[in-house]
């Protein structure tokens, strides 16, 4: 599972930010930064969409585990992308 990885990649120092397709599992699980993906066959994208609009969907979701990756945590966080 992707939230076990990022948790135990956080223990050696390195900052994650998880794209999950199933939320709850990541914050089970103790994932640090959470970002929500589109859904399991196309966590980043989603493939009913035009070309233009899923580029659109894709960049928001990068641009969300980068803003993600830039904050500082004390706690566990979940990351809400706007489209």
């Amino acid at each position: 599972c992707g939230a076990v990885i990022a948790v135990e990649i956080e223990k050696a120092g390195i900052p994650t930010a998880q794209v999950a397709t199933m939320t709850p599992v990541a914050v089970m699980v103790g994932s640090n930064r959470i970002i929500p993906g589109f859904g399991i066959v196309h966590p980043v994208g989603n493939a009913d969409l035009d070309l233009n609009a899923e580029r659109v969907l894709r960049r928001a979701i990068v641009k969300e585990a980068y803003k993600a990756l830039q904050t500082e945590l004390t706690e566990q966080k979940l990351f809400l992308r706007l489209t």
